[in-house]
């Protein structure tokens, strides 16, 4: 009987040691995203969530950012793992090319949604299109940021120069909301999923009402310069309290991307998760709903990193 005693404690102290082995968590990752009033942050958010819980190994966190241009430097330097990005910054960016010096060694992890260009503007400033925007006062979004790239490739399509035609804030898009909304500036420009938690909540202010100017007729000029990065989408009537009518506009795909050093089967495991897990995903966000496997090929131009090759080739896709 005592030997059946300590037989039994041995088995319970070896299962305790297996199962403390089991969850640790070894792997620590850093998930750039971007500020609180976008998209980024809650979707990074989300991927956090998804990746922690059922990743045993890795335990992430998702990290406030300025965007794209900053999310790029941040993975470059090693000091985030993850990071969401507009395509046609991190083009820049594994290119070397605009805002970086040097080329950096991004990988694509993933092709998430389509970012979608605001610009907005309410009632009695004057503002029915773009070239309205001469003599005001305008915030291009978040130095750092994809939003500010971007806008200053649809203000350069109407041949609108910062600083000389306008004059610019650099403000993040909740600090632009409130802006407009204490009528410090007159309009701003703003890249992000549909519908954007502080565009939704400028627009149900009482005794504002927003307008959101068509730019669709810039993006021909855009690709013939940057490339086949940006398309025309629509902005649907209602998506904004307020918005009366569809307005078109510039579209770009967001990426997740990676170093091209983390390690293949971390990788795999990240991108597997995401994808088997994206209820989850989209519970955070409602446009982790673009996540599939259709816009994986040909949707980013950054090359994709192996291990990432390896779960979408297990899925049927020939990807490079």
């Amino acid at each position: 009987m005592k030997r059946l005693t300590v037989l039994v404690i041995i088995l319970i102290f070896v299962f305790s040691l297996s199962s403390a082995w089991a969850q640790k968590k070894d792997v620590r990752l850093s998930i750039a995203t971007g500020g609180t009033g976008g998209v980024y942050y809650p979707l990074g958010g989300g991927m956090a969530n998804v990746i922690s819980k059922y990743v045993p190994y890795a335990e992430a966190t998702a990290e406030v950012t300025t965007a794209s241009v900053d999310n790029c430097l941040l993975v470059g330097q090693g000091k985030a793992d993850l990071a969401l990005i507009m395509a046609d910054v991190g083009w820049d960016a594994f290119q070397g090319k605009g805002k970086f010096k040097e080329k950096i060694p991004l990988r694509t992890a993933a092709v998430l949604y389509p970012n979608n260009m605001h610009i907005v503007t309410i009632e009695g400033k004057g503002i029915e299109k773009v070239t309205d925007l001469k003599g005001k006062r305008v915030s291009t979004g978040a130095p750092g940021s994809g939003t500010e790239v971007k806008a200053l490739r649809v203000l350069e399509a109407y041949g609108l120069i910062p600083d000389k035609d306008f004059t610019r804030d650099k403000l993040g898009v909740a600090e632009s909301a409130g802006a407009l909304k204490d009528r410090k500036i007159d309009a701003f420009f703003w890249d992000g999923g549909l519908p954007t938690a502080a565009v939704t909540d400028l627009g149900a202010t009482p005794g504002i009402k927003i307008k959101i100017i068509s730019h669709g007729d810039a993006v021909s000029k855009m690709r013939e310069k940057y490339g086949p990065l940006y398309v025309k989408g629509i902005i649907p009537a209602k998506t904004y309290p307020g918005q009366d009518v569809d307005v078109e506009m510039a579209v770009v795909w967001n990426l997740l991307i990676c170093n091209e050093k983390m390690k293949g089967d971390v990788a795999y495991d990240i991108v597997k998760t995401l994808f088997d897990r994206k209820p989850e995903l989209v519970a955070s966000h409602r446009d982790a709903r673009f996540l599939s496997l259709e816009p994986q090929v040909g949707g980013s131009p950054i090359p994709f990193h192996p291990g990432v090759i390896r779960y979408f080739t297990e899925k049927g896709l020939k990807i490079k």
